[in-house]
């Protein structure tokens, strides 16, 4: 390359470097009719170089290295990938390309055919009538007996119309020979491009060829179909998460608009790509709506935007910021929580810490929920069915491994959740009556929390602490369990009522510094459930399924259905899932909390009562007597009932005393047993005479579950 300048010119170091840097080669710079070499410099192409009138791509370095080049090749598979699933769901619809090319044929074969076909069906239509007029006249005219002038009239009138009737013939025939060649010319005109691209392509380059000019026939057919009979297009507009396609930047815009969050003319400030998530389950995005948009009108859109993403009301979740104008939006793609519950970490662990977080559960972006208890308490609440025992079953299955904390258990609707615990817990009520839950709280209240005061004062300090607990083993954390607070309400008088709230408000208040963590737990979320002045102090929340947006305020605080936290959006497949507020975090979020079945349950209890008995921390009643073994088989029947003899084989398992040796009949061991049994139920002061029921088709002699309960 030779740069010339006229003889009346200077130089240009500026301009001579300019081109050095931007071109390649060798560059000479001479003067004009001269053979001077004043410059001359090699060079190659530089990346990135200096770009001074702002015309040059920018392309970085790496990406001409092997790792830019890997990088290229992932995203080309990964846009070639999600291209192709996009191909493929539209071909199920009116934009498919088999649709457009069946629409492009027929709007050809309708070009071909023309208009004219209406004309040539007038014509014949008018040479219709006007034959059959002629014919009306002739026969008419040739009636006989009819006077002269009128005969005369007649055939006037059948001449007029046999001239008409020939005249509109003759259109007719026209019109039909017009349309034939006006059809032939389009015909041909539509034809020739086929004949001429098949032909070239099969001389050019044969077989090849000819599949090459079909392929671009087809393509120009699909091209005319591709408008619907509506007039619509197939564009990238209507894109939605739930038909496959990706998070971008014009589909939340729309998504927010179609919702009306934002006005037509207004966009949202994305602060982040849209991106998948690490796992590849959801996409998420945050950003800034409009200045004076309301965080509660984005949060209270999400029926709307699951309907623009195409997707389900629980696959949207919307959580505000560390800032009222900051929004975090995540799409599922698909129903979260819908898959079976991953193995309980308790299963995994000799023992627990409770000064320590402990697990509760997964968020949705599959985050493990440790949750610390430490000066916390709880409420726990949704319909039956949602899973809310199973999520407080995580705070005791804990507490229960932890040999140092002591459990107060309360079930006031006299079911079967709290019966595994207890052997282990230092007072229970499974019966649901108010005089025994006053009874735990009066303890707590009157020995629990005075001993656990003094012994802060001892230390020094207000509250009890790990580090305390460390050094002086008497310093240890406690558990209780009110699970339907509204069921011991209606069964107690009003003095037994009042006395028990005041006294849970208490424990809830001053227990919380002393290591007295407090549980309530309700399957019935209204005013009712739990007092207004104990409920507003119980700080970490888990809100299962709820019928109604009041009863999910009932459990988070009042306004959280509004701003898009609304329990009563859960389905009832997702058994354990709700939305979790701890008083760390700030905002709730939908979470699942930890699964244990009953054989896993009775196994970590095994083991919490081992690691008790070898710490001499079990309760004095812990130990099972002959009534708790009689109610073990009882329950383990499935009915409510056990006969004598599968009392005395299941006595035989825990007491050799039971057992039936080999020359001893069976009459003699009943007795033999039966009489060993009364002398056990005496030494406990309990008497519980035996009834008949039917079993296996006879009436045997036994024990009731209701009976064996009372006796206790």
């Amino acid at each position: 390359m030779s740069v010339e300048t006229t003889a009346s010119s200077a130089p240009d170091p500026e301009w001579e470097q300019f081109v050095a840097d931007h071109a390649g080669g060798l560059i000479e710079v001479r003067w004009k009719d001269s053979d001077t070499v004043l410059a001359a410099k090699t060079t190659v192409p530089v990346v990135n170089a200096p770009d001074p009138i702002a015309d040059l791509p920018l392309i970085p370095a790496w990406t001409r290295t092997p790792a830019g080049w890997r990088a290229r090749a992932d995203v080309a598979r990964v846009n070639s990938v999600r291209a192709f699933r996009r191909w493929v769901r539209r071909q199920a619809t009116e934009h498919g390309h088999a649709a457009q090319l069946a629409r492009g044929l027929r709007r050809t074969a309708v070009w071909v055919q023309g208009i004219e076909g209406t004309q040539v069906a007038v014509a014949k239509h008018e040479a219709r009538r006007a034959h059959h007029d002629y014919r009306a006249a002739k026969w008419a005219h040739d009636k006989r007996l009819i006077p002269g002038k009128e005969k005369d009239k007649r055939r006037g009138d059948m001449d007029r119309a046999s001239a008409a009737s020939t005249s509109a013939m003759a259109s007719y025939k026209r019109a039909r020979n017009e349309a034939r060649v006006k059809r032939a010319i389009r015909g041909a005109a539509a034809l020739a491009p086929v004949a001429a691209a098949e032909g070239a392509g099969l001389y050019i380059a044969g077989a090849p060829g000819s599949l090459l000019a079909t392929g671009s026939v087809l393509a120009a057919l699909t091209w005319i179909g591709r408008r619907t009979t509506a007039g619509e297009i197939y564009t990238d507009r209507t894109a939605k998460i739930g038909d496959g396609d990706r998070m971008t930047d014009d589909m939340v815009n729309r998504a927010y608009r179609d919702a009306k969050v934002i006005a037509s003319d207004e966009t949202l400030k994305l602060l982040t790509p849209c991106t998948l998530t690490a796992d590849g389950t959801a996409w998420q995005v945050e950003f800034e709506p409009p200045s004076g948009t309301p965080a509660a009108k984005v949060l209270g859109a999400t029926a709307s935007l699951a309907n623009a993403f195409g997707v389900s009301v629980q696959q949207i979740s919307q959580v505000k910021g560390d800032r009222e104008d900051r929004i975090k939006l995540r799409v599922s793609l698909k129903i979260p929580f819908s898959s079976k519950p991953a193995r309980g970490p308790l299963l995994d662990v000799e023992r627990v810490n409770l000064w320590r977080p402990i697990p509760m559960g997964v968020n949705l972006r599959g985050q493990r929920i440790n949750v610390s208890w430490v000066e916390r308490s709880g409420l726990f609440g949704g319909e039956p069915g949602s899973g809310k025992s199973g999520a407080a079953n995580d705070l005791l299955l804990a507490a229960a491994l932890d040999p140092t904390v002591r459990m107060y258990l309360a079930d006031g609707k006299a079911g079967a959740d709290i019966t595994p615990f207890e052997p282990i817990a230092t007072m229970y009520d499974t019966d649901g009556n108010p005089e025994r839950l006053l009874e735990i709280l009066d303890h707590i209240w009157g020995a629990e929390i005075p001993e656990r005061r003094a012994l802060a004062k001892e230390h020094g300090s207000r509250k009890l602490t790990e580090e305390m607990a460390a050094v002086d083993p008497r310093v240890c954390q406690a558990v209780l369990l009110v699970d339907e607070w509204s069921s011991y309400g209606a069964a107690a008088e009003r003095k037994t009522r009042e006395e028990m709230e005041r006294l849970l408000r208490l424990i809830v208040q001053q227990g919380r510094a002393l290591g007295i963590i407090t549980l309530a737990a309700t399957q019935k979320p209204d005013s009712d459930s739990v007092p207004t002045g104990i409920r507003d102090i119980l700080s970490i929340r888990w809100a299962m399924r709820c019928m109604t947006p009041e009863a999910s305020d009932t459990i988070l605080g009042k306004g959280y259905a509004a701003n898009g936290h609304n329990a009563q959006r859960i389905l009832k497949s997702q058994r354990g899932v709700g939305i979790f507020m701890s008083g760390e975090a700030a905002e709730p979020e939908l979470s699942r909390s930890d699964y244990y079945d009953d054989d896993e349950v009775a196994l970590l209890l095994e083991r919490a009562y081992a690691l008790r008995k070898e710490a001499g921390t079990l309760p004095p009643s812990a130990e099972p007597d002959i009534l708790d073994h009689l109610i073990k088989a009882a329950t383990e029947t499935g009915r409510g009932n056990v006969a004598r003899a599968e009392a005395f084989a299941y006595l035989a398992t825990i007491d050799g005393e039971f057992a039936q040796s080999p020359d001893e009949s069976d009459a003699r061991y009943a007795s033999r047993a039966g009489s060993a049994l009364k002398d056990r139920l005496a030494a406990l002061g309990v008497d519980v005479p035996a009834v008949q029921f039917p079993h296996d088709g006879k009436r045997v002699w036994g024990w009731t579950i209701e009976a064996l309960h009372a006796a206790r």
